[in-house]
């Protein structure tokens, strides 16, 4: 039962995405119609797109695992979407408008043309590359859990290799509007799986309400509803709770692939809106840490310690069989989705920016190809990641904000300050990831700033590093090679 709905809703979703791409749009023969969806995107489309690469695997199992294994902590999932979308009403329109302007279609783009370097917007890919990887890395990981879920005799390799091997074909056979119409399919699944779940949690562990509920939590495990949660030697305080919120609202729309969306967009108004209704997502978070709290008051265990795995582990016991199925079905396509857009993105990044600078006179049609062919390996490098990580979903979550955070400073300030130059947002990008790899100066850190998110840190110091030198020193002396 599980399998056959697992294979319904994942199988319904991508044909039904298949045939509205189809119906929207030709076949992809550039890599704006690929890859922009042709910049059309209307409010509704926009909107499922958006939230379905926020809320992702790392928002439903992510979540529901870390308040299991560490309690409050988790409620930093309620300040960073908030704080995300106040950030977006500023920012996302305005990288709307300057990508439609100039007709760019990466973040690489962005930055080679407002700064007029080429060169940078080649750092800029490879460092957008690197963190999109790792969160694709999240994805698969989640995936994999699905598919060991519905084939117990799979091992973890042959899983993750299903999971890279499914991604790969939706990509390759969808564009963004497919992505889209998957996307909308899938957060309405998600929310209305939550609150049936939260609905009929109390009554499963016992309980006679949601109150009730969080009240005996409270009363049985006192640690998990204050902070630093249930383990307090790893310094998961408020400020960290507040340092990281601002990390993770700083970077989420500077990941390469939300600069894609907003270009996507048909206006600005389009964009707004979505930014205004944004938050009321997070309510959904309420019933997420609910579910995990209600699996720590119900002695579930998850299977190999595994946080990201804890959710399933719980409704399988709790539940019947086809409420496990129609979980583990929202949540093979809570990475399916999201992970797909990843990897189109990374495809792009490389045919734009890694391969026509270096073969300006490459053709429309080899620069698509190049970039679909690049979306195997980087699939690959988040299938070695997946085999050799142990952490939850939550703490690689974070890891990549922290490293796409470095490239926050050279986007704001491309809209508050003129004088900013090519030189001083390398010099500044790589100070942060300096601060936060180099040993002696993340550990230098972490000891004048205790229980700081790292890459909070690592920002602040890159940001110093970008302004302090584009004020100090004439843009002409600290000028690129131009594009």
């Amino acid at each position: 039962m599980i399998l056959a709905l697992i294979l319904l809703i994942v199988g319904g979703t991508v044909a039904g995405s298949m045939l509205y791409g189809r119906r929207k749009q030709k076949r992809a023969q550039n890599m704006e119609e690929w890859a922009l969806g042709g910049r059309k995107l209307g409010t509704l489309v926009f909107w499922f797109l958006n939230a379905g690469e926020i809320y992702t695997t790392f928002a439903v199992l992510g979540i529901s695992g870390f308040a299991w294994a560490y309690g409050a902590p988790a409620y930093l999932a309620f300040c960073s979407v908030s704080l995300s979308a106040a950030i977006g009403y500023w920012l996302t329109p305005l990288i709307h408008a300057y990508g439609r302007r100039h007709r760019l279609v990466t973040q690489a783009d962005f930055f080679a043309h407002r700064y007029n370097s080429r060169w940078l917007g080649v750092c800029i890919a490879a460092a957008g590359l690197i963190a999109l990887v790792v969160y694709v890395q999240i994805q698969v990981t989640a995936l994999t859990l699905v598919v060991r879920l519905a084939a117990p005799g799979v091992g973890q390799g042959a899983a993750a290799l299903v999971a890279v091997a499914l991604m790969l074909m939706f990509v390759f056979l969808a564009g963004l509007r497919s992505a889209a119409f998957a996307a909308g399919v899938k957060d309405i699944l998600m929310l209305v799986v939550v609150i049936a779940l939260a609905w009929t949690v109390a009554g499963v562990v016992g309980e006679t309400s949601v109150l009730g509920l969080f009240r005996t939590v409270g009363d049985r495990f006192p640690e998990a509803v204050r902070f630093p949660g249930l383990k307090p030697e790893l310094g998961l305080d408020v400020t960290w709770l507040v340092t990281s919120a601002l990390n993770v609202a700083l970077g989420t729309y500077v990941f390469p692939h939300m600069f894609q969306l907003c270009y996507s967009a048909d206006s600005g108004d389009t964009i707004r809106r979505n930014a205004v209704f944004q938050p009321i997502y997070s309510l959904s978070y309420f019933f997420i840490i609910l579910l995990g709290f209600a699996a720590l008051l119900a002695g579930t265990q998850a299977p190999g310690s595994d946080p990201n795995a804890l959710l399933l582990a719980f409704v399988g016991e709790r539940y019947p069989a086809w409420m496990l199925g129609v979980l583990a079905g929202t949540a093979s396509l809570l990475a399916l989705v999201p992970g797909s857009v990843l990897l189109l993105t990374c495809g792009a990044i490389f045919g734009r920016n890694i391969v026509r600078p270096l073969m300006p006179s490459i053709a429309d049609r080899t620069e698509l190809l190049a970039s679909r062919l690049a979306m195997v390996v980087f699939a690959a490098i988040a299938l070695y990641l997946t085999l050799g990580a142990s952490g939850s979903l939550v703490e690689i979550g974070l890891s990549a904000y922290a490293a796409i955070g470095m490239l926050a400073p050279g986007v704001y300030c491309a809209f508050l300050m003129r004088r900013v130059s090519a030189a001083a947002v390398l010099a500044g990008l790589v100070t942060g990831y300096a601060v936060m790899w180099v040993p002696a100066l993340s550990n230098l850190a972490s000891d004048w700033f205790p229980h700081w998110e790292a890459g909070l840190v690592a920002l602040l110091a890159n940001a110093g590093v970008t302004v302090g030198l584009s004020l100090a020193v004439p843009r002409k002396a600290l000028s690129l090679q131009p594009a």
